[in-house]
């Protein structure tokens, strides 16, 4: 069994930090932890876009606090968020984020992220095995 408490990870490298300042992610869940998923708590900081195309991996985004939206480029179409809404990236669709309110996100990755993976320029994780897909694990 694993046991983790979201405030503790906080103060650990499982805490990332997007290099842009729009986001932080607490990975409280790998891919190492043999569940091939990964669990993070993600907040996406009041007033930010992000750009983001994971062409690599399946996301479930479950909505705990704050408010935004969702836009998916392929259409143009924007998707209010808002707290106990889920959005499922079943496509790898690309899309902005956007948060009018600091959104607190509960996400599921699969295949799941091995540590401290940022997004590149594309707004992709790398795949697994992939340069820059397996970093150190946290």
């Amino acid at each position: 069994m694993i046991v983790r408490n979201l405030e503790e990870a906080r103060k650990t490298e499982r805490l990332v930090k997007a290099d842009s300042g729009n986001w932080d992610s607490t990975r409280l869940s790998l891919a190492d932890d043999g569940g091939h998923c990964s669990f993070h708590i993600t907040r996406i900081y009041e007033g930010t876009e992000t750009h983001i195309h994971y062409k690599n991996h399946f996301e479930a985004v479950f909505c705990i606090e704050g408010e935004g939206e969702v836009e998916t480029l392929a259409d143009g179409k924007i998707w209010p968020i808002k707290p106990g809404d889920i959005y499922i990236l079943d496509q790898h669709d690309e899309h902005l984020l956007r948060a009018s309110k600091t959104m607190h996100l509960a996400c599921v990755f699969t295949p799941g992220l091995t540590g401290n993976e940022v997004h590149r320029e594309d707004g992709s994780y790398a795949a697994p095995g992939e340069d820059g897909g397996d970093k150190k694990p946290l």
